[in-house]
C-alpha cells in the first residue's frame, strides 16, 4: 500500500492506518496506548467542560501523561519524537465553555503534554467555534520559538460533504467521514461511507488541490473487509468505534461489552435516533446530531408508538434501578453484528491489519 499522509505526520503507524474513536466511557489511556503500539492512532477519551478549573481538562492532561507512560515515552529526553506522545484527544465542542478552549485546554494542556492530534466534534449549529480553535492551536504552536516543531494535527468529524468542506476551511488536517452506520454520536441527516467518502474525496480534490488533506472513514467498519472497502472508496485510513468497545482495555463496563458481543443483525438490533439521548434528558447533543444505541424493551416500546414521557416513566419503573441502566446507553453501530471477540486492543489492529491485506490479495483474483 501507498504510504498515506497519516504516515508522514505520524511516522509510527503502519498502512492500513487504523485510529480508535475518542469515545467517552470507552476510550482510556491503556487502550490509546496499546492502538498506538501496533501501529494505529490511539485517541484518549473526548473532553465536554474546559472551563476553568474543570475536573475534565485536569483528566486529559494526566491522562496523556499516562499513555506516554505506558508507551515508555519521556517528554524531556525523547528526541526521536520531538516530545509529542504518540496518541491524540479530544473534544465535543457543543458544550457552552468552548469558548475558554485556548486558554484551558491548548496552553495548559496541549503544551504541556504535547499530542500528537486533536479530534473535534459536534458543534453548536450556532456557534460554530472549530475555526477558532484550530487558529489558536496553530497560532500558539506554530507562532511560538519554544515549540521545537510541534504542530498537532486536527481531525474534524463530520456527516456530510458541506461539514467536510466547512471542516477544511476551517483548518482542519484530517475530515473524519463518519457514515450513518456509525454507533454513538453522528449528524442526524447525513450518509452511509459508501457514497460519503468518494464524494468527500472528489470534493477535497476539486476544491482544496493545493491543500494536504487527509480522509479517514468511519460509520460501521469492524473488520479488514469494511477497512479494504474504506480504502477502495478512497480513506487513507479508517477509524472504528464498536470494534473496540469490546477491548480488554476498554472501560465500558462488563455488561455492555456482553451486550455488544451477543447482539447480532445491526441494522435492526440497533436504533439511530434523538431518543437515545431524550430518554436521559440529555442537553448537550443539539438538533444537529443524534446516536446510534442498542436496542431494549425500552425503545421496542417507543417504536411501537409510546410516547417519550411514557418510555421515561416505564425506565422510573423498572427494579432495581442498575437494571435500568442497561436498557440505555450502549452505544454500537450497524457493524456490532460482526463482532465476536474481545481482546487486547493492539491484537485487535494487527488482526484486522491483516486481514485487510488478505482481503485485498483476494480481490485480485475477481478482476
Amino acid at each position: 500500500m501507498a504510504p498515506s499522509k497519516l504516515q508522514e505526520w505520524f511516522p509510527w503507524t503502519k498502512a492500513p492506518v487504523i485510529i480508535n474513536g475518542p469515545m467517552i466511557g470507552v476510550a482510556c489511556p491503556k487502550l490509546a496506548a496499546e492502538v498506538s503500539k501496533a501501529g494505529g492512532i490511539g485517541f484518549i477519551s473526548c473532553v465536554v467542560n474546559v472551563e476553568q478549573g474543570s475536573p475534565e481538562v485536569t483528566r486529559a492532561h494526566d491522562d496523556l501523561a499516562a499513555v506516554r507512560q505506558h508507551l515508555g515515552q519521556n517528554a524531556a529526553t525523547d528526541d526521536d519524537d520531538n516530545g509529542v506522545v504518540r496518541a491524540g484527544m479530544g473534544c465535543i465542542t457543543g458544550h457552552a465553555s468552548v469558548g475558554q478552549f485556548a486558554e484551558t485546554v491548548v496552553v495548559p494542556v496541549m503544551a504541556a503534554q504535547r499530542p500528537a492530534a486533536l479530534w473535534l466534534f459536534a458543534p453548536d449549529g450556532a456557534v460554530r467555534p472549530h475555526a477558532r480553535i484550530i487558529a489558536a492551536v496553530r497560532a500558539h504552536f506554530e507562532g511560538s520559538g519554544s515549540s521545537g516543531g510541534y504542530r498537532p494535527r486536527v481531525f474534524v468529524q463530520v456527516g456530510n460533504v458541506a461539514a467536510a468542506r466547512e471542516a477544511v476551511r476551517d483548518g482542519a488536517d484530517v475530515v473524519v467521514c463518519q457514515g450513518v452506520d456509525a454507533g454513538g454520536h453522528q449528524f442526524r441527516r447525513g450518509a452511509g461511507v459508501i457514497s460519503l467518502v468518494p464524494e468527500v474525496r472528489r470534493m477535497l480534490t476539486d476544491e482544496f488541490a493545493d491543500r494536504d488533506v487527509a480522509l479517514v472513514a468511519a460509520g460501521g467498519i469492524v473488520n479488514g473487509k469494511g477497512v479494504a472497502a474504506a480504502l477502495a472508496l478512497g480513506a487513507d485510513g479508517v477509524v472504528m468505534g464498536t470494534r473496540f468497545t469490546v477491548a480488554d482495555e476498554s472501560t465500558y463496563p462488563d455488561f455492555r461489552k456482553a451486550q455488544v458481543l451477543q447482539t447480532t443483525d445491526g441494522g435492526s438490533s440497533t436504533f439511530k435516533s434523538p431518543f437515545n439521548d431524550q430518554i436521559n434528558n440529555s442537553t448537550l447533543w443539539g438538533p444537529l446530531y443524534d446516536g446510534r444505541a442498542i436496542v431494549s424493551e425500552i425503545h421496542d416500546k417507543f417504536m411501537a408508538g409510546a410516547t417519550l414521557e411514557e418510555c421515561q416513566a416505564a425506565l422510573k419503573q423498572v427494579s432495581p434501578p442498575e437494571e435500568a441502566v442497561k436498557l440505555i446507553n450502549t452505544w454500537a453501530g450497524t457493524g456490532v453484528g460482526l463482532v465476536k471477540t474481545g481482546g487486547p486492543a493492539g491484537q485487535i489492529v494487527e488482526d484486522v491489519r491483516r486481514e485487510t491485506r488478505e482481503t485485498i490479495e483476494s480481490l485480485i483474483g475477481l478482476i
